[in-house]
């Protein structure tokens, strides 16, 4: 049994991954501010006497004593990391100073959740870990995309300074239960309009592709990379490499909900990559992990869970 610390524990993967650590009998500290997280996603491990709930900003240093800490702590979201961009930069930067300075203090093992974000708007298709990406330092998404290439920066330069255990994961989109209804993200978006019998928004003419990975599978790729030789850093790309356009999705939401919803078009967003897909080869070898659940069936789990939040007209 370990103690592990979860930062953003109360979020959409922080829950999940609280879960998973619970059922494996391990001692889980989440660590989350409600900015973004919801007690809701937890509530059901409230009882556990192996489950304990810490109210913090990690901007702020944080002290306790585990053996492994999951930095999950960012809003994910255009949303939401849009909304306090300085905040989301600080929530990145300086959140991953002070779990960094945690971990080199008490020797733990430490996780960070980056992003695909970092490989920008691509140049390369699909993306592997050895591409620098093409990011616009100065625009709308900027705060979440440089935010988490400076973390990266500052984790392995822990790493290679002060020989810390560090695992770099470069996370595609994912979706599930728990995810915020609200959030934005093009799965959550479609199913609250098609449940509503809203009209469904895709942004451009729908041919930009994204990949989708179910969490189920994502959290599994988290555990198996943080339990492999320390000597494997990463970064390493976790996701799904079935690359769909957002059209499909569309039409694959109006399908599973059989709602009457009609899809309409609007200008495509500052800086919204046209292409994303991960190359997973790196996993594949390493960690012994691909994604074993299809979109359809999925995106069937998602809306059962969106349906039982009473969100029907």
């Amino acid at each position: 049994m370990k103690r592990i610390l979860v930062t953003g524990g109360a979020g959409f993967l922080g829950s999940h991954l609280c879960g998973r650590l619970l059922k494996e009998g391990h001692e889980v500290i989440c660590v989350d501010n409600f900015y973004t997280g919801r007690r809701s996603n937890i509530v059901s491990f409230l009882n556990n006497p192996l489950f304990e709930i810490i109210r913090h900003d990690i901007c702020f240093p944080l002290y306790a004593e585990v053996d492994e800490i999951y930095n999950l702590a960012c809003p994910a979201s255009p949303v939401h990391y849009q909304f306090d961009p300085v905040q989301t930069t600080k929530t990145s930067v300086h959140g991953a100073i002070n779990m960094l300075g945690l971990a080199k203090r008490i020797k733990a093992k430490i996780f960070q959740a980056s992003t695909s974000e970092v490989y920008g708007d691509p140049k390369v298709h699909p993306q592997t870990e050895a591409y620098w990406g093409n990011v616009n330092p100065i625009g709308y998404r900027s705060c979440y995309d440089e935010g988490k290439r400076c973390a990266e920066t500052l984790f392995f330069d822990y790493y290679r300074q002060h020989k810390l255990k560090i695992k770099v994961a470069r996370i595609f989109n994912t979706y599930g239960p728990r995810m915020h209804p609200n959030d934005g993200r093009v799965v959550s978006n479609f199913i609250m309009q098609a449940l509503h019998g809203e009209p469904i928004t895709v942004y451009g003419d729908g041919s930009q592709t994204r990949s989708f990975c179910y969490v189920d599978d994502m959290i599994e790729g988290f555990i198996r990379f943080m339990n492999s030789a320390d000597d494997f850093t990463g970064p390493v790309n976790l996701g799904n490499p079935g690359e769909f356009t957002i059209l499909e999705l569309a039409e694959k939401v109006i399908k599973l909900t059989k709602s009457r919803s009609r899809i309409i078009y609007k200008p495509l967003p500052q800086d919204d990559p046209i292409q994303r897909q991960p190359n997973i080869k790196l996993a594949k070898s390493k960690l012994k992990w691909e994604p074993k659940v299809n979109l359809e069936e999925g995106l069937k789990e998602t809306i059962k869970y969106f349906r039982k939040l009473k969100i029907d007209p």
